[in-house]
Parts: structure tokens; sequence; C-alpha cells
């Protein structure tokens, strides 16, 4: 839930900022900025919670601990992409394919009732999910939108 407060507050105060300097809100700007932000944000979750987030990696899948970092390293090289206009869409394209890939660990993590701070199994279950997928489709759709869909000339 505190990536979407993020995400959300974080687009509404880029409007604002944006219509501040620009005398108009930059929607597509401030959509960027807002996803990047959240990116960063979840980054840092990798590497202050990496024990715990691994074990929302289904068994089957080696070096947890490795992925871990390695995901949070990319959520840092998307966040930075999606701002730089030459990478702005090719980021977009893989942030809608890693938005896709991370989902089966968060239902993983939901079936296990896990909480990935304290890496223990009282988490909320299985209500969980029912705002995590809504807002997974919301991040596709947010990296297509702000990301991928060609708007500025």
């Amino acid at each position: 839930m505190i990536v979407f407060m993020v995400l959300t507050i974080g687009f509404l105060l880029n409007l604002l900022v944006t219509r501040l300097y620009f005398k108009q809100a930059k929607v597509d700007l401030s959509g960027r900025i807002a996803l990047s932000v959240m990116l960063l944000f979840a980054a840092i979750g990798h590497f202050k919670f990496p024990e715990g987030m691994a074990l929302m990696i289904p068994d089957f899948i080696p070096y947890k601990i490795e992925l871990i970092y390695l995901t949070g390293v990319i959520e840092i090289m998307a966040a930075i992409g999606l701002l730089v206009k030459k990478t702005r869409r090719l980021t977009g394209i893989l942030l809608i394919v890693f938005f896709i890939i991370i989902l089966p660990a968060n239902i993983n993590a939901t079936l296990h009732h896990l909480d990935y701070q304290t890496g223990t199994n009282d988490g909320p279950g299985l209500s969980y999910l029912w705002y995590r997928i809504p807002f997974q489709l919301v991040l596709i759709l947010w990296a297509y939108w702000f990301g991928v869909r060609e708007v500025e000339k």
C-alpha cells in the first residue's frame, strides 16, 4: 500500500511543481518522475529487507538473495531510464515485462502470509491479492502510458 501512496502522492506533487515551474502541469513528465520515485522507494526495500524479500521467491529458484539485490538494481536503473528520453520507451517496455515477471513472487508471498519486512508468516494473506493484483495492473498501465506511449515530439 505504501508504494501506491508514493506513486500517487509523487504524481500529484509533480503535477503541482510542474504547474508552478512551467505555468502548466506536465502530466507525462510528472507520471515518469512519480514512477521513478516509486521504483527508487521499492529498490530501498530490496537492500533493507533482502532476507524477507528472498522468502517471496518460490523454492525452486536458486540464488534468492542475489536475485533480490539484482532486482533492486534493476529498479534503480529503470528509475533512471524512464527519465532519459533515449531510453524511456525501452525502459517502459522492460518495466512491463518486469512487473509481469514479479507478480508470481507477490502471489507466492500472499499464499504464505509472508511479511517481507520481518521475514515472518504473519502477513495479510489472501486479502492482499485484492490490492496487489490490481496494483500490478496499474503499474503495467502506468509504465505503458508514461514510458512506452509516444507523446512528445
